[in-house]
């Protein structure tokens, strides 16, 4: 039996279509969007250094972290995907720095003593945040 043009490129359209739909299903599972009541890092913490939380904590190392967003003595970086995998949160952000726009990926892996570390993707900045009380 010879199959017209049409109906090959037609199953071939087709098998493409269910590939990319299952593709889609696995990367869809990895990724995960949080509201800030359940986004576990959401709060207020400090740079390598306990916070004291009583307002005295100096500017330069005081980090505020919700689902959406990222603030800091650097910049504000707008959280544009999130992965969880275990006690780690890997983060895809688009920074608004002094020095101009930036894209990056950086990760938070929350510790048995209550911090946090943080680290970007190409290792230049990590610190331990505290978390401050509410």
């Amino acid at each position: 039996m010879v199959q017209k043009p049409e109906t090959a490129v037609l199953k071939v359209y087709h098998v493409l279509i269910g590939c990319v739909a299952l593709t889609l299903v696995a990367v869809g599972g990895t990724c995960t969007a949080f509201a800030d009541d359940d986004f576990p890092l959401t709060g207020n913490y400090t740079q390598n250094v306990p916070c004291k939380g009583d307002g005295t904590d100096p500017k330069a190392v005081q980090v505020k972290i919700s689902a959406q967003q990222i603030i800091s003595n650097m910049g504000v970086c707008t959280v544009l995907s999130t992965k969880h995998d275990g006690d780690t949160f890997t983060e895809h952000v688009e920074c608004k720095l002094p020095a101009g726009p930036m894209m990056a990926d950086i990760s938070f892996t929350q510790r048995p003593d209550k911090t946090v570390d943080f680290v970007d993707s190409g290792g230049n900045y990590k610190a331990i945040l505290h978390r401050c009380p509410n």
